[in-house]
């Protein structure tokens, strides 16, 4: 419990706290504080799965330490906007599947994003599983997490980024849309989508035509091709 406690004092990039169902004491009163105040993700497992991450001696938690650093989206953009580009930031609304996030990394990475959003909740844990999907592109790509995506999108926008949504319910194709502008693409998950809320939130909404029986495109692939278009769009020559 101590270490725990003391890894999230000192701020260490935690992915999540797993506590055991039922376990209180006033130590853990404590941490529960620390937890609320610093936004840490904590599930409550059974004791076994704590047994086979750590042994027996685990006190009831178990904090699982991030693979990489996480950024500060506020310290991000103004960054991109002082080197004098129009920036590209990859917004992943409840994408779990560690390998579409791995992917959709590292095409973000080859492409030249300049960040990806998360919320803390309802996100893939960047895993070993996460990176090496990725090929390493998860160490060089900013990671930003937030506790309330609908506020940190609402700085995007107040920051002059346009709010893009990928949905197939758009009328606007993808290749119909102005990318050269500053910009958050939101990319939802496969089964849901972009949730209500933030799909409010959108300046715009984009599709990907689709003509065969399969109505839907895996959203890494989705995001690679939304993301080119953008990469295509920057680098045509004047006039073209």
């Amino acid at each position: 419990m101590h270490s725990v406690s003391e890894a999230v004092r000192s701020g260490k990039a935690i992915e999540k706290v797993l506590v055991r169902k039922g376990l209180t004491s006033p130590v853990m009163n404590d941490l529960f504080r620390q937890f609320r105040s610093s936004g840490t993700v904590v599930q409550y497992v059974p004791e076994e799965k704590l047994n086979r991450l750590a042994g027996k001696n685990h006190q009831g938690i178990v904090a699982l330490i991030s693979k990489i650093e996480y950024y500060r989206l506020e310290e991000i953009v103004p960054f991109v906007f002082e080197k004098g580009k129009s920036p590209i930031i990859l917004v992943l609304d409840s994408i779990t599947d560690v390998r579409n996030f791995g992917a959709i990394a590292r095409t973000a990475e080859c492409a030249g994003v300049d960040a990806i959003l998360v919320p803390v909740k309802g996100s893939a844990s960047i895993n070993a599983d996460a990176v090496k999907t990725s090929a390493g592109a998860l160490h060089n790509i900013p990671v930003c997490r937030t506790s309330d995506l609908a506020f940190s999108l609402e700085f995007l926008q107040n920051s002059g980024l346009r709010l893009i949504g990928a949905s197939e319910k758009a009328e606007k194709t993808y290749f119909n849309t102005d990318f050269t502008l500053p910009f958050a693409l939101i990319m939802g998950a496969e089964d849901r989508g972009i949730s209500p809320r933030i799909m409010r939130m959108t300046d715009s909404l984009v599709r990907i035509p689709v003509f065969g029986m399969i109505q839907s495109l895996n959203v890494g692939v989705a995001a690679s091709l939304i993301i080119y278009e953008a990469v295509r769009q920057r680098t045509l020559p004047a006039g073209n």
